[in-house]
């Protein structure tokens, strides 16, 4: 494999990564940060680091519309619940580690 082959390849996988998210939307940032330590806003602030590495200026709310598929104001008003109590509770725990 060449390394316009791999570059084609990881970026056909992130996308099909989005893609899942995006099927699943009832699983909430919160979840994903307890579970795994990163959440789709995340993913949008490791876009920014890449665009700006690659010179190409991407502002992070641009960078959430393209990992939640929508402005994030309206993924968070139709989406996002509010975390529950352990759910805060775990994210809490794991943050003072």
């Amino acid at each position: 494999m060449n390394e316009q082959q791999q570059t084609n390849i990881e970026a056909a996988v992130f996308r099909r990564f989005l893609q899942h998210l995006d099927q699943h939307k009832e699983v909430q940032n919160i979840e994903l940060m307890n579970l795994a330590d990163f959440c789709r806003n995340c993913l949008a602030k490791w876009m920014v680091t890449a665009a700006a590495d690659e010179g190409v200026e991407l502002d992070y709310e641009q960078a959430r519309e393209k990992v939640y598929g929508m402005p994030y104001s309206e993924w968070k008003e139709k989406h996002q619940l509010e975390a529950t109590a352990e759910q805060l509770a775990a994210f809490n725990a794991r943050n003072k580690a």
